[in-house]
This record gives C-alpha cells, structure tokens and sequence, in this order.
C-alpha cells in the first residue's frame, strides 16, 4: 500500500471548520477529537474495550470545539483518527506517540508496528499538523496576538488516581493569559458545578492535571 500523499493524508486527518477574514483573534484545537480508525486499521476483538474510552479519543472535546467554533466564529481544526493510531498532541520522538498499553493492558492495534507502518500513521500526524499551522498562518496575518486554544478532557479516575478538578487551564509561557481564564471560569460557572469524585466541588486549576511546562502540549 503506497503511503498517503500530503494532500489525501490532510484532507483524511483533519476537519477544518469556521473562520473568516473578520473572524476573532483566536483559534480551537482538538487533538483528540475522533476515535475513528482509518484504512486499512482496524478494531480487533481484543481492543474493543478501548473504543469508547478516553484512551481511544477525549470525550466530549470535538462537541465543546464545535459549540465554541460557532459562537464566537472562530476556525477550529479537528482531528480524525483516534489518538491509538497515532497522537496528535505528542512530539514525533514521544515514547506514547504510539502508544503501546492501556490501563496496564496491552494495545493489540499497537503490538507490532513496522517501519512502514509507522510511516503511513505519520501521514496522518502531518497532515493534522500541516492544516492547523495553515489556520495559524491565516490568523497570524489577521491578528499580531492571536491566541490558540487547545482542547482536550480528561477522565476523572485515571489508572486509580482521583483527579480533584473540574477544568484545568494548561499553559506553558503564556501564565498571565492563563490566569485570566481561570479566574473567568470560576466566576462564571461556579452555579454549573457538581460534586466531584473525592469531593471536590468544581475546581478550577492552573497547570492540572496535566503541566503545559512539563511538555505536554504539542
């Protein structure tokens, strides 16, 4: 099988959606928002398990990126493979880029990854990456400080670990920026809250429950 050309592989990874030339100075991301395998990948019995879990893709991210696209008119880019395939929020050198087991179990999908392999997922690593720099470019030319807004969700109970947050507000430079939006969400969605595992009532947290610092935004 040839490997995709940068076109098909950008057309197959990634759903560009919204903006305009008088859209905002800002642009969604949503690294993990399909769990769609493409061809020739496929679901084995033994990775069933997977499909409908945070491991597969993040749960409700691509419903919140389309909800914000549409009400503020900014571009949104989207992607369309399961982050199993291939993770479009980890550099190329990451040791998850593929990511070999889940919850301690191993990923069949994952188990033997050949060379070629390996480059025909790259394809659609690029192809995701290549169209969200173009919406980058684009909103460069129109805004000298616009803004990337990357999202994502988390599951509450990871690999037995009870996270204690609602929303976390990752950032890596831009800690002022960071700031200001979490104190927005607190005061404007503190009424929504519900108890959360362990007791937490609808925190908000900088840099939780993963650090923007630490490389894990790509």
């Amino acid at each position: 099988m040839a490997i995709a050309t940068p076109a098909t592989a950008t057309e197959q990874a990634v759903e560009v959606i919204g903006g305009s030339a008088a859209g905002p100075d800002l642009l969604l991301s949503c690294e993990h928002a399909s769990r769609h395998l493409p061809a020739p990948w496929q679901w084995q019995a033994q990775d069933h398990w997977l499909r409908h879990t945070h491991w597969a893709y993040d749960i409700g991210a691509a419903t919140l990126t389309r909800q914000l696209a549409q009400q503020t008119g900014a571009a949104a880019a989207l992607s369309r493979f399961s982050r199993l395939l291939i993770d479009a929020n980890r550099p190329t050198d990451s040791d998850t880029l593929i990511r070999r087991q889940a919850q301690g179990r191993p990923v069949l999908l994952n188990a033997a990854v050949s060379a070629q392999d390996r480059a025909r997922r790259l394809a659609y690593w690029r192809g995701y990456h290549r169209a969200l720099g173009e919406q980058a470019q684009a909103l460069a030319r129109r805004h000298q400080d616009g803004v990337l807004l990357a999202l994502h969700s988390f599951t509450p109970l990871y690999e037995g670990h009870v996270r204690e947050l609602a929303l976390g507000v990752l950032f890596d430079a831009e800690q002022g920026l960071g700031e200001k939006l979490l104190l927005w969400l607190r005061d404007r969605m503190a009424p929504l809250w519900q108890p959360m595992p362990g007791g937490a009532q609808g925190a908000v947290k900088l840099n939780e429950p993963y650090s923007g610092r630490e490389g894990l935004i790509y």
